[in-house]
């Protein structure tokens, strides 16, 4: 189903690639980060995960002429009415940095009590096998947990030094790679697309 076995991955995040990369060598299929093709980020436009996903997937494929994947991501907080969503990785502007963002989320939700600060991680990943695939292969993972007042754990990247996962008692970023990726969201979505690429 995969030529050559080989696929670009649509992303120029560095934890993103590492974390999908883990998880797609179990296939044996050489993942082709998009920058190392040149190939640029295109404009998400989209106003939901799976929008965004298909842009950044039809776009990876389309200039480089190999199956692409494609995720996109965020954080919904209750208390926030689902923000910051779509927009989680500029969500303290279009330079946002990670420390940033988690800046102004935990001043966003200073004084909220404990059983107000409930939130998910969420995430969609495309598979398409062309940049004209009419049907790409749509798979999406959810992470429950709630926001902390404070950063804990020196692994995992985005908001993850914040985001305390319920099962664990402790931080995202403070889990190994192992385990996070049997209990995220992306390891989720992840896990039902292997399935479906090893079935068809």
């Amino acid at each position: 189903m995969i030529t050559n076995n080989k696929l670009v991955l649509a992303s120029a995040n560095p934890g993103k690639i590492k974390e999908l990369q883990q998880m797609l060598d179990q296939l044996g299929i050489e993942v082709i980060p998009q920058t190392e093709l040149s190939i640029p980020d295109i404009e998400e436009t989209g106003l939901s995960f799976v929008e965004n996903s298909i842009l950044k997937a039809r776009n990876a494929s389309a200039l480089s002429g190999l199956p692409a994947i494609a995720d996109d991501s965020g954080l919904e907080v209750d208390y926030l009415k689902g923000a910051p969503g779509i927009y989680s990785a500029r969500f303290a502007g279009a330079e946002a940095t990670d420390a940033g963002n988690r800046d102004k989320l935990l001043e966003q939700l200073a004084g909220v009590p404990a059983e107000q600060r409930t939130a998910r991680y969420q995430t969609v990943i495309v598979y398409m096998r062309h940049a004209s695939d009419p049907t790409p292969i749509i798979c999406q993972g959810t992470w429950e947990g709630s926001i902390a007042i404070d950063e804990q754990g020196d692994g995992g990247f985005g908001y993850d030094p914040i985001f305390e996962v319920p099962e664990t008692g402790c931080r995202a970023a403070e889990l190994d790679k192992d385990r996070k990726n049997r209990l995220s969201h992306r390891g989720k979505a992840m896990a039902k697309l292997l399935l479906q690429l090893q079935t068809q």
